[in-house]
């Protein structure tokens, strides 16, 4: 008889990394074969002062096609009456998991609520996937929010031991226990299951693309260094750019590529909605956060002209369709994720599945995931000198793909979900 098993977060109808995880995890679940799966899914994830498009309106695909995964948008963040639905819901659903999302302390109101009515089911595992436990912002009202969202868990799952040191920070008087097999503790404390991110699936080369004419229709050198995803400033994307100019002063044979959507400039700022929304939510912002932390006005892009490398540069400054991803990395010779600090990054995630080197940040989980000189190279963070060296050393001592293929081999869904499915 198969289980059921139900991954609430945001449904493929979504942008972004947990969009894609939380996919692919119930694809990962269904190919199994032995598992019900559906997919409970928002319909608005955050308040809706936020002025962002949270949608994708680009991708044509259908990234559940050939699967039997059901997916339910029911859960709106400014409606707790279908908090109370989604309770609802998936309780008729009858699981024996319920695996959460976890992304963002500002979901703790809805997501605490949910979980606290389905953890008095015994029958049900409550369980959080956690991409982060402290956030950058570290603000006491971030704390409070992600105590209160993630309190009921049965069991967590994490993919660092970073974070797995923030869990205990957050609470000091519980007991954990720490498992890289899916084994749970029987009593007196909480099972937190050790898991390397996986290799997403979604997404792979093609094999037709004709990557020599792309890089000839775009003006790009030999060599190609690419960073992809959401523009955020804690991903450094503007330390990425003064590294690549340092570059490009020594070589020729060079080009970046910027590709993704800068994160604050999704609406129309004409439209009296999009200004309304601004300014509720600056202000919002203003009472709980420093103004160092609000990057609304964070513009790394203008960089490239004013460091006069816009000849050596393609910005593709919009958020890439999925159906069109693969090209960029097949265009590309390495990775930057030169970020300020790290939690697990879906875009090395992404990497991997295209067997691209990387050149990461010394933060976080990279120096778990990333072997210095074997399928990437670490950098200093914050120094674009270190960055520069680095990039000049990757030109001079390339990283075989043969070891990237080698390394991924421990990060395949197959092994993540079996753990989550041990008794």
């Amino acid at each position: 008889m198969k289980q059921t098993i139900v991954c609430f977060g945001p449904g493929p109808q979504f942008k972004g990394g947990i969009s894609n995880y939380n996919t692919s995890l119930a694809k990962a679940f269904d190919k199994r074969g032995d598992c019900d799966v559906h997919i409970v899914s928002w319909t608005q994830q955050y308040p809706a002062i936020i002025p962002r498009e949270f949608k994708d309106l680009k991708s044509k695909g259908d990234l559940l096609e050939e699967t039997s995964v059901k997916v339910k948008y029911i859960t709106n963040y400014n409606n707790p009456f279908s908090w109370i639905r989604t309770v609802r819901y998936i309780k008729k659903l009858k699981p024996s998991k319920v695996i959460f999302q976890w992304s963002i302390a500002l979901q703790g109101l809805p997501l605490g609520y949910i979980s606290k009515k389905l953890s008095k089911d015994k029958n049900i595992e409550v369980m959080f996937d956690m991409h982060f436990v402290i956030q950058k912002e570290n603000s006491s009202i971030d704390r409070y929010f992600t105590k209160m969202g993630i309190k009921h868990a049965d069991t967590f799952i994490v993919h660092a031991m970073k974070t797995y040191d923030e869990l205990k920070e957050l609470y000091p008087e519980k007991t954990f226990s720490l498992t890289e097999s899916g084994e749970r503790i029987k009593k007196g404390g909480s099972s937190v299951i050790k898991l390397f991110h996986p290799i997403y699936d979604l997404f792979s080369p093609d094999p037709a693309f004709d990557v020599e004419g792309f890089k000839k229709q775009h003006g790009l050198k030999e060599h190609v260094f690419l960073y992809f995803g959401f523009i955020r400033k804690y991903k450094g994307l503007h330390n990425a750019i003064k590294a690549f100019a340092k570059l490009a002063a020594i070589r020729n044979d060079v080009s970046f590529v910027a590709c993704g959507e800068s994160f604050w400039n999704t609406l129309d700022k004409n439209k009296f909605s999009t200004r309304l929304k601004e300014s509720l939510f600056g202000f919002a912002k203003g009472l709980f956060l420093k103004k160092s932390d609000d990057e609304r006005n964070y513009r790394p892009l203008d960089l490239i002209e004013e460091l006069g490398i816009e000849d050596r540069c393609l910005v593709v400054n919009e958020f890439i369709p999925n159906e069109e991803v693969h090209k960029y990395f097949q265009i590309s010779d390495c990775v930057l994720l030169f970020y300020l600090y790290a939690t697990p990054s879906g875009i090395e995630s992404l990497s991997y599945n295209f067997d691209m080197p990387l050149l990461a940040t010394n933060v976080g989980h990279f120096p778990e995931t990333i072997k210095d000189g074997f399928n990437g190279y670490l950098v200093e963070a914050d120094d674009v000198d270190d960055m520069a060296n680095k990039m000049v050393l990757f030109l001079e001592k390339p990283i075989p793909r043969s070891n990237v293929a080698q390394s991924k081999e421990k990060m395949s869904w197959k092994n993540y979900t079996e753990a989550i499915l041990k008794i």
